[in-house]
């Protein structure tokens, strides 16, 4: 394993399971009554993604916004069947990053950008144009702010939303996930295998993560793909948001 430095950097929140059952409805309205049984929490977004890559590396450095835990996605599920009834939100209102306090010593720059604020446009094709190794995930519309960027991950509702945007020299760059179908790149499409899907909540942070720590020991893109669906299928496979295995 390459002695490399990696730094995450993006939005992070506090993501809440809050397991339920679901014995009867309320007698006022056709709804479910909830009766709680177990809450988990967990740093999410950018943070997920770091504390992937720390299951496989013993180096991974963060910068996000300091206010995290006040952040919060707040979902309640079904414990027996793992359905969601319903997430809540509270407001996400985070700083601007300020570039000057950008370290570009590090081997890897791996922005996981939710588009809240954090980062802009600007900001990312800048730390693109003076960095050469930047993986970015992100939220925003795709355009020519993102050409510089090594790789570049989106699902396949965000490739679709950006299409119009996407120059050829832009879409070499693009691994779009595919869900079940696993991702494409390049025109060539990575299958992965079937299995069972129970949760898919931190699935893109495991594929992501997986392929940046694999890209960074082999070199190779189509190695690291593979490597990435696997990790991915064994975490969907799994209730709440569960990390790569480092046996993988």
């Amino acid at each position: 394993m390459k002695n490399s430095r990696f730094l995450v950097l993006g939005e992070t929140c506090k993501d809440i399971y809050v397991y339920c059952a679901a014995k009867r409805l309320a007698p006022d309205f056709p709804v479910p009554v909830l009766e709680i049984s177990t809450i988990t929490e967990n740093p999410g977004m950018a943070m997920n993604l770091r504390r992937n890559i720390l299951q496989v590396r013993n180096q991974c450095d963060i910068v996000t916004n300091s206010n995290w835990e006040t952040i919060t996605k707040t979902r309640y599920v079904h414990e027996e069947t793992n359905y969601m009834f319903i997430r809540i939100d509270s407001p996400h209102i985070i700083e601007p990053f300020n570039l000057n306090d950008l370290d570009f010593s590090y081997d890897y720059i791996i922005i996981s950008d939710y588009d809240k604020g954090f980062l802009s446009q600007s900001d990312i094709k800048f730390i693109s144009t003076n960095h050469q190794n930047v993986f970015l995930d992100t939220k925003k519309v795709l355009g020519p702010w993102a050409d510089n960027c090594r790789f570049i991950k989106v699902n396949d509702y965000e490739y679709r939303r950006s299409q119009g945007n996407i120059s050829k020299h832009l879409d070499a760059r693009i691994i779009r996930t595919l869900g079940k179908e696993g991702c494409l790149y390049q025109g060539k499409q990575f299958k992965t295998r079937e299995v069972d899907v129970r949760d898919s909540s931190g699935a893109g942070d495991a594929f992501f993560a997986a392929f940046v720590v694999e890209f960074n020991n082999s070199g190779n893109v189509e190695q690291s793909l593979e490597f990435a669906n696997s990790c991915a299928s064994k975490v969907v496979s799994e209730r709440g948001v569960t990390l790569i295995c480092p046996e993988l």
